[in-house]
């Protein structure tokens, strides 16, 4: 007794079993606190200790491929877009947990199963996905007398505008999330793909991508600023609430913020569905899931906790703290009366019916997470703003997506 007195921990007899969770740092930090909340309620109801860990979003695909390579670490992991499948191979098969969440709450919706459902089976639980619509300034916009833009075209004209004005739209040209996400929509808008439907062969190389590169081009010449180039997930975020920025493509977060903040500019942000283009609306909201590692010696305990976020009680409280930023996947959950409650979240379900996990028309694939996770698509657009002509910048692409496709990139660049 003496001898673990002494290191100041019990014995392993006596120490309490502990369910450990890698999630990101959430963009509403009060989504968070909640889960911390719940967590914790779980642990005393099944007698364990739960541990929820959050991490900045882009070092989680670093942490995820060091668990995996050391097949050691959480219990459970924060996992999104085609992350299951690139990790097919070391996550649990949840089809036991989707079938009984399917029944109990009405069913998934189709973009959130093909985000999680690989050749192998279900490697994840689609947790929730983000709207991602436009944030704007009303205020700049009354004073240009303008409208808010209804197409990525109009968005061009209007940013022409507004920049002269003193105040620049913002699209993310660099290494983060949001720079992916309104890539894929702005390319699908117009009609281009990154891989063709098979998921092997690149269509990157093509004269609607040439469009889009152009666009970008001419948007970042004319109604933006250079620092787009460098920015990450939060710079448009401080852009817009700083009274700079007229226009982002980015989810509510912003707004969110500045109602905890009681900040004035809250009345003066408002939003509307992303862009359309030639070939219609289209989006990539982030799709999450929860997957457990196979290595996990707490399969059946980490599958009980994910139920146990999935009570109707808890996943409403859970939307509530993030205050609508949370889109649940399953439709009965979709009906929480907080969209209805503020009308400028009104539209933010609607985003759901333009949504496609990333790749498509391809389904969601290996290649397709190392495409975003090395940047290659806000990669090409900066290349060619910088001065590569378009058709290189083109073939570059064209060549990473093929190492992707190959297997021959990692997560941070090529073997």
């Amino acid at each position: 007794m003496a001898s673990w007195l002494a290191l100041g921990r019990a014995p392993a007899f006596a120490q309490k079993r502990e369910l450990t969770f890698l999630s990101w740092n959430h963009f509403v930090p009060a989504s968070d606190d909640e889960l911390r909340k719940q967590a914790e309620t779980f642990g005393k109801q099944a007698g364990v200790a739960v541990r929820v860990d959050t991490i900045a979003h882009l070092q989680l695909p670093a942490k995820r491929a060091a668990e995996a390579q050391a097949q050691s670490g959480h219990d459970l992991l924060f996992v999104a877009d085609a992350d299951p499948f690139l990790f097919e191979n070391q996550l649990v098969d949840m089809g036991d947990v989707i079938d009984d969440l399917g029944k109990r709450y009405g069913g998934w919706y189709p973009f959130a199963e093909e985000a999680a459902r690989t050749k192998a089976g279900w490697r994840g639980v689609p947790w929730f996905w983000v709207s991602f619509p436009a944030t704007y300034n009303m205020t700049h916009f009354k004073k240009a007398g303008l409208e808010h833009p209804k197409t990525w075209d109009e968005l061009l004209k209007h940013g022409t505008i507004l920049k002269k004005q003193g105040n620049p739209v913002g699209i993310a040209v660099s290494h983060c999330a949001d720079a992916n996400t309104t890539f894929w929509s702005v390319l699908w808008c117009y009609g281009g793909k990154v891989l063709e439907a098979d998921g092997k062969t690149p269509a990157i190389n093509s004269d609607k991508t040439a469009r889009v590169i152009e666009w970008y081009k001419e948007l970042y010449r004319d109604a933006m600023e250079p620092e787009v180039l460098s920015w990450d997930d939060a710079s448009n975020n401080r852009c817009i609430l700083a009274g700079k920025c007229s226009w982002i493509h980015n989810p509510i977060s912003p707004y969110n913020l500045a109602l905890t903040k009681s900040m004035p500019i809250a009345d003066e942000i408002n939003h509307h569905n992303s862009p359309a283009g030639p070939a219609g609306t289209h989006s990539a909201p982030p799709i999450t899931a929860i997957g457990i590692w196979k290595f996990s010696k707490n399969g059946q305990l980490a599958k009980d906790f994910i139920k146990f976020l999935f009570q109707k009680d808890n996943f409403d409280s859970w939307i509530v703290a993030s205050n609508a930023f949370n889109h649940p996947p399953l439709r009965h959950f979709a009906d929480h009366p907080i969209w209805a409650k503020n009308p400028k979240f009104a539209m933010l379900p609607k985003e759901a019916e333009y949504a496609h996990p990333r790749g498509w028309p391809a389904k969601p694939n290996a290649a397709v997470q190392l495409i975003q996770v090395n940047y290659i698509l806000p990669d090409m657009v900066a290349k060619a703003i910088n001065g590569m002509p378009t058709k290189r910048a083109m073939a570059w692409a064209e060549d990473q997506v093929k190492l992707a496709v190959q297997g021959k990139l990692k997560e941070g660049g090529a073997v």
